[in-house]
């Protein structure tokens, strides 16, 4: 009968103590590095530098058959962009599979590991017995006590892990939990082909990496208490344990695609999002600083603990990251920002922007950025300044220039035409004359003014648009213009 004898891990934890503290991050290669994933090595990176220890990165890419090179280059890109630099050289799992066979051997000559040689037909029935009696299935190996097997017929190597008593995690993040050990069962160390195991690999990599803290998303809560078995039948030191809730969509299930678990390359790449908007966003996403919202990274490093970190799953909202990325791009340097935006616009206008047009797009940006929350939406509305005469006029344009008073667009380019100093001011009078002379109010000109200098109803300030294009583009848009037949 299991006794109620409880094995705990110690209070005093390594940054307590003055110790170095060392995180990690280690993602499995089979799929590009997702948001979840990518606030885990946020989370990580945090502790570390707020500690002033270490961040380590390990690609566990023990699947082979589902690691792909692409998918490892595709996180270390997201590592990259989200700018979370790693101490060290990135480890590779696969590579250290013969430290992780030698552990388990080790194990196996201390007697804290077994040869089991329970067939795929034994295990089925002893899982169909379980499903039987409506109780979890548990691998209770006869293997387990014999030693009579042949090491050289077909076997696996399991953890003979302890079957009374319970073991209690005192968890950063979900406190105190405990599991009855004869709820674990004796898993896999090596496969029957010599392969190790996740499992396994996990725990040599983690002390062998010295890893102080395991900080991670809570569907692995499970996993610590096996991995404490085999921690402790090694008689290594345990880390401390730290299992964040997962994000779930804005309605409370889980998160999917449609609710934002895309890969951190698309929130780049797709969506046009920068990088600080992504980390800040992610940061409040499950950890909070009193009322903070806009948090710098040096405040991040600065405030970051595990005690702020919420045991309720966050839920991901598109419309609050957009408002971040908006204060961001308000920020962020216009030099930075044109740079950014500038394969956006030469998709939509399918030419090249040579140096002018760059210069042009950063000069822009005191008027694109106010308005916008993504990298688009700048590029959206600075693509005017680069196409290419005769314009594409919208219908709805075309309907604005036609609608126009007759003779107005003829007499504003007249008067702009006389202008020797083309001045935002100067400009502004200009317009503004024209429209007191025709008997109109400013809106009445400057609606087929932008339809006709943009071929669109939107677009920055009508005195900003036209001294942008320059006085030579303004004038041979508006005299093209003149009249603009509506549908056309």
């Amino acid at each position: 009968m299991a006794t109620e004898n409880k094995t705990e891990l110690a209070e005093a934890t390594p940054e307590a103590t003055g110790a170095a503290v060392v995180t990690r991050f280690a993602p499995s290669p089979t799929g590009y590095l997702h948001i979840g994933g990518a606030r885990t090595a946020l989370f990580n990176w945090l502790f570390a530098r707020h500690h002033g220890g270490k961040f380590l990165l390990r690609i566990e890419d023990t699947d082979r058959a589902r690691s792909t090179d692409a998918a490892i280059d595709a996180i270390l890109d997201g590592m990259q962009w989200l700018d979370l630099d790693w101490d060290g050289e990135t480890v590779y799992q696969f590579a250290r599979a013969a430290r992780h066979a030698e552990v388990a051997h080790e194990l196996l000559a201390k007697g804290a590991a077994y040869r089991c040689y329970l067939t795929q037909d034994e295990l089925a029935a002893m899982r169909a017995e379980a499903q039987e009696k409506r109780i979890p299935f548990r691998v209770r190996s006869p293997w387990r006590d014999r030693d009579d097997g042949d090491p050289a017929a077909p076997h696996v190597i399991r953890l003979r892990a302890p079957q009374d008593g319970a073991v209690t995690i005192h968890d950063r993040v979900q406190g105190e939990v405990t599991v009855q050990n004869a709820e674990l069962d004796d898993f896999i160390l090596l496969r029957s082909d010599g392969t190790p195991t996740y499992m396994l690999s996990v725990v040599v990599d983690d002390n062998d990496m010295g890893i102080t803290h395991v900080i991670r998303g809570d569907d692995h809560l499970n996993n610590a208490f096996r991995q404490l078995a085999l921690i402790r039948a090694m008689a290594w030191r345990e880390p401390v344990y730290a299992h964040v809730p997962l994000i779930h969509g804005a309605d409370g299930a889980k998160l999917s695609k449609r609710h934002g678990a895309l890969g951190v390359d698309a929130y780049r790449d797709e969506l046009g999002y920068l990088p600080e908007a992504v980390n800040n966003y992610l940061l409040r996403l499950g950890w909070g600083h009193g009322d903070a919202e806009i948090i710098s990274r040096a405040q991040a490093v600065e405030w970051f603990d595990l005690a702020a970190v919420g045991r309720s799953p966050s839920r991901f909202d598109f419309k609050k990251l957009e408002n971040l990325n908006g204060h961001y791009i308000r920020e962020a340097d216009d030099e930075r920002l044109a740079g950014l935006v500038a394969p956006r616009i030469e998709t939509l206008v399918g030419r090249a922007l040579d140096s002018d047009d760059r210069a042009l797009l950063a000069r822009a940006m005191d008027v694109l950025k106010p308005r916008a929350k993504t990298l688009d939406e700048i590029a959206e509305g600075a693509v005017f300044l680069f196409a290419v005469r005769p314009l594409t006029i919208e219908e709805k344009a075309a309907a604005l220039i036609a609608e126009a008073p007759e003779g107005l667009l003829a007499n504003v380019t007249d008067r702009l035409r006389a202008l020797d100093d083309w001045s935002h001011d100067a400009i502004e009078t200009a317009v503004r004359e024209t429209s007191e002379s025709a008997g109109v109010g400013l809106g009445k000109l400057a609606q087929p003014l932008r339809a006709a200098l943009t071929g669109r109803t939107v677009s920055p300030g009508i005195f900003d648009v036209l001294l942008l294009l320059g006085r030579d583009e303004s004038l041979a848009r508006l005299d093209a213009a003149h009249n603009y037949p509506a549908g056309a």
